[in-house]
């Protein structure tokens, strides 16, 4: 999650707080001398417990039926007046009004501003900043709230241990282009270096979101960006929206991390690596569904007994074949058996049909021949 795009006051109050605090440094970036492996020397709660993003390990996480759907307020709500689009040099930003919140939750939040995370565009390269299981999306939106019930306002709330609340959508790359998306890329033209911001139509908040708001996983966590307070309430949705691969390139390629009178740095792999869970505990709004999960060990014997019965398989076709050949091999044998001799007449013998005999009651009677069978 990044806070520099929040809003000029804010801005104005996060450049206060690092300097009366003795930073030396208030400038940041994702790699180099002032990276995110040196924030922690700087930032010195990026080097807390509990920080953000994090893997999350399905088998381990845990089911918590008390967890309801989200339910967005005021999202679609836009009104008339229009939206910003603001680069910030670290990500692209979107400031949402006061009248968006978010039910479900122990308190009641007010959003503050959405932004997006991506990757560098090369073949298998992730962008997000959560993974599952290891794996990683091609980017990651974040919408961010405060707790407006407790707190006046995102300053004081980023400060507090449960001051802030995060919904995390993990983005795929599909065939078809995501038409809600387009209310923001179409845009990122305009401010292409870092500083520029652009109004734009405002539009359904909620249509960049998954459909089901009800399956997520559930986490204390941190800002993923400098100063990293560990303030975050972080939900993050099981189900992953889509854009198209033209829409993934505009997004990873537009933008400048720079300013227009400086040399060009494009804006890529904007996101912060997995932090460690340490003694956290991952909730799920569902349960884990029964799937067998297979050690190093077992997973080897397994490979092995799939070996030793393929090598037993073929020793036994190779027997089978052997047998069929040798007892086949018998037929070309000659045979030991004297051949038939043919019936011959004998010289000075005629071959007389057989004639069947017919005894007569009448003696001296001269029978009538037996007619042929027919």
């Amino acid at each position: 999650m990044d806070l520099v795009g929040l809003s000029l006051p804010l801005l104005l109050v996060f450049w206060q707080w690092t300097t009366t605090t003795g930073a030396a440094v208030t400038y940041w970036t994702y790699t180099g001398s002032v990276g995110q492996s040196e924030w922690a020397d700087y930032f010195p709660d990026c080097g807390g417990k509990a920080q953000s993003p994090v893997d999350v390990a399905t088998v381990q996480t845990q089911y918590d039926p008390s967890l309801c759907p989200l339910t967005p307020l005021g999202y679609s709500q836009h009104g008339n007046k229009p939206f910003s689009l603001y680069n910030n040099g670290h990500t692209v930003v979107v400031p949402l009004p006061g009248w968006m919140g978010l039910g479900g939750l122990p308190w009641q939040f007010t959003a503050v501003q959405m932004h997006l995370h991506w990757g560098n565009g090369a073949p298998e390269a992730g962008g997000s900043e959560h993974t599952i299981n290891g794996q990683s999306s091609a980017a990651e939106l974040h919408v961010v709230h405060y707790n407006s019930e407790l707190y006046p306002n995102m300053s004081v709330a980023m400060t507090q241990q449960d001051g802030l609340a995060v919904l995390g959508v993990l983005i795929e790359t599909g065939e078809e282009a995501n038409q809600a998306f387009w209310n923001i890329l179409n845009y990122l033209g305009r401010i292409r270096h870092a500083g520029q911001s652009v109004s734009i139509p405002a539009f359904d908040v909620q249509s960049l979101l998954p459909s089901d708001l009800g399956r997520y996983y559930r986490y204390n966590g941190s800002l993923t960006t400098p100063p990293c307070f560990q303030s975050v309430l972080w939900t993050l949705f099981t189900e992953t929206v889509k854009i198209s691969h033209t829409q993934l390139m505009k997004l990873e390629t537009v933008l400048y991390a720079s300013k227009e009178d400086a040399d060009r740095v494009v804006m890529q792999d904007n996101y912060r690596t997995p932090q460690p869970l340490n003694d956290r505990t991952i909730l799920s709004s569902f349960p884990l569904e029964s799937v067998k999960v297979y050690t190093a060990g077992e997973i080897t014997a397994i490979v092995i007994g799939a070996l030793c019965g393929c090598v037993g398989v073929a020793v036994i076709i190779r027997f089978i074949v052997k047998t069929i050949r040798s007892t086949s091999s018998w037929d070309v044998l000659p045979s030991i058996r004297p051949a038939p001799v043919p019936r011959t007449k004998e010289p000075g013998k005629e071959l007389k049909p057989d004639v069947a005999l017919n005894t007569t009651t009448e003696p001296g009677k001269k029978e009538d021949p037996v007619p042929p069978a027919v």
